[in-house]
């Protein structure tokens, strides 16, 4: 697993040893980056479901301002805070040990500019996730990575791009 554009383009990442994780693969990432193309610079970036990071360390690439990272794995977590130390992305990193839907329950409408998601496939995160984005859409957009046959609540306005098995859904989090 790589870095693909950006300051870091090329910089390999530590990934998690085994089969417990599912990364986004590069082909989605590439697409999912050009698809938010300019927004990313100066962006206050969450990553929920962080697990490595490549998505989260991806926007940084990028120009993305700050990113905070939610994950609740162990495993995933010191991956993740070898990836950071690796780039020397401290200073524009946050990461917090918890459970992702815990987490943007206490946010405020609009935190982050925007919010990317890779749920575990098959729990019913993505739609939980898509439900209290309705709530309160705690980022101006949200972007969700999800597995095509997965049903998800509603969206008016939404936008997905498929490739293969997996959609990207894009939310934009309204006035």
């Amino acid at each position: 697993m790589r870095i693909i554009a950006g300051d870091w383009k090329g910089r390999r990442l530590h990934s998690l040893a085994g089969g417990g994780m599912r990364p986004t693969t590069e082909r989605v990432r590439e697409a999912w980056m050009a698809a938010i193309g300019p927004r990313l610079q100066g962006a206050r970036v969450l990553d929920l479901f962080a697990g490595s990071g490549a998505l989260g360390l991806e926007t940084l690439s990028r120009g993305a301002q700050e990113v905070v990272f939610v994950e609740r794995a162990r495993e995933a977590l010191e991956v993740l805070h070898r990836n950071i130390r690796m780039l020397g992305a401290e200073d524009r990193c946050r990461v917090v040990r918890g459970d992702a839907l815990a987490f943007v329950r206490r946010l405020d409408r609009h935190s982050f500019h925007l919010a990317l998601a890779d749920p575990p496939y098959g729990k019913g995160l993505a739609a939980a996730l898509v439900e209290l984005f309705g709530q309160v859409a705690f980022a101006e957009e949200l972007w969700l990575e999800h597995r095509a046959d997965e049903t998800l609540p509603p969206i008016p306005g939404a936008r997905q791009r498929r490739y293969g098995d997996t959609i990207l859904t894009q939310i934009v989090g309204g006035e």
